[in-house]
């Protein structure tokens, strides 16, 4: 019998139901949406949570629950009301200059709630695994521009391709240049000065791995385990929290 109440990938998903509804109620999201719609849709994710956490299914089971199929639904009502699959550029051409770095963390924020309840069906069928890790997606992405930020000389702000869509990075290692190949940590928003990035590059040793094996948005392969260890210990501070 699988403990469902200990099982990090339901753990983080209704974490970030709360980090989802305060997003929508900051005032961050510009433009015609609904609001009301958005964050009762989100907030009713908590009961089909409540039954997944207590039902102590395996793995396959709990896949294929009605309330995996709910959350799943829900999240795509949560981005009908937000505007639909080109919300996030909607919601920027609407915000003003000076509020796009808040503008753009509040939209991060948001793609990770739902990115988190779309792909936790698949990250459970990944079975009875009690490790943190599972709890993200890892995805091999290409860096398409490389800059240093504009308020820290310490930190690189990277455009990265995963295929079907880019995302932000923002690192410590100032080698990273344009056409590395890397495996990211699709980990909850974080800004740094200003600047949110939307997961963190896996490394070993010296700085990140820049060769990683993979297509464009898909799990890498030949990671070493010891390049996990601090995405592991992100999750859990943040799941602390």
């Amino acid at each position: 019998m699988w403990d469902t109440t200990k099982d990090y990938r339901l753990l983080l998903g209704q974490k970030t139901i709360n980090m989802f509804v305060g997003t929508a109620r900051s005032g961050s999201f510009r433009g015609r949406w609904n609001k009301k719609m958005a964050i009762e849709s989100a907030e009713s994710m908590e009961s089909d949570f409540q039954v997944l956490n207590y039902s102590y299914l395996d793995p396959e089971d709990l896949a294929n629950t009605p309330e995996i199929a709910n959350l799943e639904e829900k999240a795509n009502l949560v981005l009908r009301y937000l505007g639909g699959e080109d919300w996030a550029h909607q919601f920027m051409a609407q915000t003003p200059k000076e509020e796009k770095e808040k503008a753009e963390e509040a939209i991060a924020k948001a793609r990770f709630f739902i990115d988190t309840i779309l792909g936790l069906k698949n990250r459970i069928l990944f079975g009875e695994i009690n490790d943190p890790i599972v709890a993200i997606d890892i995805k091999v992405g290409e860096l398409m521009s490389v800059s240093h930020h504009h308020q820290n000389d310490g930190l690189m702000i990277c455009n990265v391709n995963l295929g079907k869509r880019a995302i932000k990075v923002v690192t410590n290692d100032l080698t990273v240049k344009e056409g590395n190949n890397v495996a990211i940590a699709m980990l909850p928003p974080e800004t740094f000065s200003g600047i949110a990035s939307e997961g963190m590059f896996l490394g070993a040793g010296e700085g990140i791995l820049k060769d990683v094996q993979g297509e464009l948005g898909s799990m890498p392969k030949g990671i070493p385990l010891e390049a996990l260890n601090e995405s592991r210990n992100l999750i859990e501070g943040y799941l602390s929290k």
